[in-house]
């Protein structure tokens, strides 16, 4: 019988890890199947360039797998059963049941509510496609009046500054306000923090500092001192959760519900369920946990392929630098800031901004979409059978000490 390994979810986590095993795991013993909501892979780290009223690319993902062996399925999952290693689904057909030898959960994040009144109901968000495109039929109807309309946009992270001036420079007849609830940017260094406030002041964006939203309303929003601020278009960017689902099956989980692991990305609970990409809770070399982001799906996905090939085929697990060095910030087409991080996650002195770090953010937004389109490229041909103890189960000797071994240059 083939060893059965299941995706869950084709983001950038996901698909890169499916992909990756399919070329390296001999498909006469491995059977991959990846489980996705939808048939599109989603590029979300172009999502708000998409509300602003841009085209962003949406391929297949049986595109994406041609050629690879591995099985789509797109369907919602309903529920985990890691006790029985099983995963239920729903699709048009009414679902079903998979069951697998090793699970990757890759399934991603989705926008944080943060318990604020009003947001679910009355709050734009760019979080996911669909959502993304209701913003933006929002934005044309408000450009169609002809009379302008307030766009409001609540969080001052990358997402949130990212949205504001892609929108305020694609729709300079929208007055754009941005609510940050401390100082301007500042995660920055001082002077990316200066450089961004000019680029505000150059695309007319009104700056709320100090500022702490206590409820959404239909016509705006209402702060902590007794304020009101109205908003033809709130956009709510207070940051990402994870999906429910891991805790619910009684998978181990960290108190804000991501995945926890060991080094290597497997559960800690579970020692067939690995966790990639925002939804593991992945300790980074420096001993922080590696935040919620494209760089972060790439190392936590390369970690779990050494990790799932290295037990699956009796050869050594390979490790992988897990390391987070820059914050990269589009500021409308044009513009933006490259901002070196250290050790502790703190800004360095210096930073790249305008032109160059436009271009270099184009860039890797660009390569993590190549390396999604081509996830086997640049691999051996060689496949690898699987160990005969893998055959029928994943390898026991996983270690659940939380020990860090030592990390490859």
């Amino acid at each position: 019988m083939k060893h059965r390994i299941v995706v869950l979810g084709a983001g950038y986590a996901g698909a890169y890890t499916a992909g990756n095993l399919a070329r390296r795991l001999s498909p006469a013993d491995t059977e991959i199947t990846v489980v996705n909501a939808v048939p599109e892979f989603v590029q979300r780290l172009r999502l708000h360039r998409l509300a602003a009223g841009g085209e962003i690319e949406t391929p297949l993902l049986a595109d994406v797998f041609a050629g690879t062996g591995i099985r789509l399925r797109v369907a919602r999952i309903t529920a985990v059963a890691p006790e029985s290693r099983v995963v239920a689904v729903a699709d048009a057909d009414g679902g079903g049941l998979l069951h697998y030898d090793t699970l990757v959960y890759a399934l991603g994040s989705r926008v944080a509510l943060r318990g604020v009144p009003g947001v679910a109901e009355h709050a734009f968000h760019v979080a996911a496609r669909p959502a993304a495109l209701r913003l933006r039929a929002r934005l044309d109807g408000l450009d169609r009046r002809g009379e302008g309309g307030a766009v409001l946009v609540v969080g001052d992270g990358l997402t949130g500054i990212e949205t504001a001036t892609e929108i305020a420079e694609a729709r300079p007849g929208l007055p754009v306000t941005l609510v940050a609830r401390g100082e301007l940017g500042a995660r920055l260094s001082p002077g990316a923090r200066a450089h961004l406030r000019r680029a505000c002041d150059r695309m007319g964006i009104a700056v709320r500092e100090h500022t702490r939203v206590e409820a959404v309303e239909a016509t705006g929003v209402r702060c902590a001192d007794g304020t009101a601020v109205a908003s033809d278009a709130t956009v709510w960017t207070g940051g990402f959760a994870v999906d429910p689902l891991a805790a619910a099956a009684g998978l181990e989980v960290t108190g804000n519900g991501q995945l926890a692991v060991d080094r290597t990305m497997r559960s800690v609970s579970h020692p067939d369920v690995y966790a990639v990409g925002d939804s593991v809770c992945a300790i980074g070399d420096n001993g922080r946990p590696l935040p919620m982001s494209c760089g972060s799906a790439g190392y936590t996905g390369k970690q779990a392929i050494g990790a799932i090939l290295g037990h699956l085929t009796g050869r050594e697990v390979a490790y992988t630098k897990l390391v987070y060095t820059f914050n990269h910030i589009s500021l409308g087409r044009r513009d933006g800031i490259l901002q070196p991080v250290d050790d502790a996650a703190e800004a360095k002195p210096r930073y790249v901004a305008g032109r160059t770090a436009a271009r270099v953010k184009t860039a890797i937004v660009s390569g993590s979409l190549w390396a999604t389109l081509h996830p086997t490229y640049g691999l051996a041909r060689r496949r690898h059978p699987l160990a005969a103890a893998a055959e029928t189960a994943p390898d026991p000797s996983w270690d659940a000490t939380g020990e860090t071994p030592p990390v490859a240059a």
